[in-house]
């Protein structure tokens, strides 16, 4: 199958300085690739890009087959921001009822979104009431109203306990199951090994694009992290 994401020779720039450097990428159909580095290597630049909101000075970014951004896009590709995109003031019925008419979305759309994220008995609870982890499930579930076939997820997990997190890496694995391609980022390098895939960034460039276990074999190291810091040639600053 073609890649659900293709990215070529993508430049960005802030203020005159170089955000991304002519990066190269392809994103398979139906996995969970994770898009890991450090805070300011340009992944959420990376992924503004990728759904088609950030400027950029070059290159091109294609998502199934369409130039990112396009309107024939907006309902089969979803962005979940690091910071929850619900109104505190509604209940989790009426945010996704709401949603749901902006996007147009069929019926049953809000109970299945509702079910897939795990939030039922929440459906009467404002979302002020909700915790840091159901208010992440509450945009997650905003993002899956329309259905999407390509779901982009910055940083979804900062702040979650373990269980959180576990419960959202399964939600993550279900829904690529069922043919969705998730691009999910994080800066926790433990979470790199819940990923079918692995793209490490570094300072604006792709430092690697493979499984977790070849690039544990291709780096002989025991950890993602050790992995990384391999590939960068890593050094401690003289004391």
């Amino acid at each position: 199958m073609p890649p659900a994401i293709e990215v070529r020779g993508l430049r960005v720039e802030r203020g005159g300085n170089p955000v991304l450097h002519g990066l190269d990428l392809s994103i398979e159909q139906g996995m969970v690739t994770g898009l890991l580095g450090p805070s300011g290597c340009g992944k959420t630049t990376l992924m503004r890009a990728i759904v088609g909101v950030q400027k950029v000075a070059g290159g091109s970014v294609m998502v199934l087959g369409a130039p990112a951004g396009s309107p024939a896009l907006r309902r089969r590709v979803a962005y979940v921001t690091q910071a929850p995109s619900v109104y505190s003031d509604l209940t989790v019925d009426e945010n996704l009822r709401y949603f749901a008419r902006v996007l147009g979305a069929p019926a049953g759309a809000v109970a299945r979104a509702v079910a897939t994220v795990g939030l039922a008995g929440f459906e009467t609870r404002p979302a002020a009431k909700l915790s840091g982890g159901q208010k992440n499930r509450l945009s997650l579930a905003t993002a899956l109203l329309a259905d999407p076939e390509v779901l982009v997820l910055d940083e979804p997990t900062v702040g979650l306990d373990p269980v959180l997190r576990q419960e959202l890496w399964t939600t993550f694995h279900e829904l690529a199951d069922a043919g969705a391609t998730l691009l999910v980022s994080s800066h926790v390098m433990d979470e790199a090994e819940r990923c079918d895939r692995l793209v490490l960034m570094r300072e604006g460039h792709v430092v690697a694009d493979d499984a977790p276990a070849d690039l544990l074999a291709r780096t002989a190291t025991p950890t993602v992290e050790a992995a990384f810091l391999k590939l960068v040639d890593f050094r401690e600053p003289a004391a």
